[in-house]
């Protein structure tokens, strides 16, 4: 019997920066990772900055730009998510966002969707345990996700330019692999777990 996947490449990904700084490394990085994308993943942006925080009052007429969101990421055939660590965990403002796409109760944006992470901080280790948070959260909400390999960036002075060049010959191959196994992780899962049935 032949393997079906959804559809033929390119895919579509939707990213996140979880920082609301218009100055946020994570945004940095995030243009890198649409320079660096290979020519079968096409990245957008999917914006946080404008959600209200979320709450269940909502559920029965959600507002324009919540019902925005969740389209956006109905439109898309994966999500990545690129986000710093406040506090040991996820900035507020991301999980406000995926509170937002995984309701109403049976509605979830998320459901089945392949997703990633990476983030970047200019301490060794950081985002470590935000990305643990994360991927916790992303389990509840049935989203498959992409475990290896781990992305934790560690922002230099000069690494990455404000236009997204990576100065680094080591960090362009890392970055440059890392969308690669996306890729091939974002196929294996709409092969074997079609978006369908959300």
């Amino acid at each position: 019997m032949a393997t079906i996947i959804e559809h033929e490449p390119p895919y579509k990904v939707g990213y996140f920066v979880g920082s609301l700084s218009t100055a946020s490394i994570n945004r940095t990085l995030s243009k890198a990772l649409v320079r660096l994308a290979p020519r079968e993943l096409q990245l957008t942006e999917i914006p946080i900055k404008d959600l209200p925080l979320y709450s269940p009052d909502y559920d029965a007429e959600f507002p324009p730009e919540a019902r925005a969101f969740k389209d956006a990421i109905d439109s898309v055939d994966a999500v990545l998510f690129i986000t710093p660590e406040y506090n040991r965990s996820i900035p507020g403002g991301l999980k406000n966002a995926i509170d937002w796409g995984s309701r109403p109760w049976g509605q979830n944006s998320f459901n089945r969707v392949p997703s990633a992470m990476i983030g970047a901080s200019i301490g060794a280790l950081g985002t470590v345990v935000a990305q643990q948070n994360l991927k916790s959260v992303m389990s509840f909400c049935n989203s498959p996700q992409m475990n290896f390999p781990e992305a934790y960036i560690h922002i230099t002075p000069g690494l990455i330019t404000d236009d997204g060049e990576v100065t680094n010959d080591g960090t362009t191959d890392f970055l440059r692999n890392f969308l690669e196994e996306f890729r091939e992780f974002i196929i294996r899962v709409l092969t074997v777990v079609p978006k369908t049935g959300r």
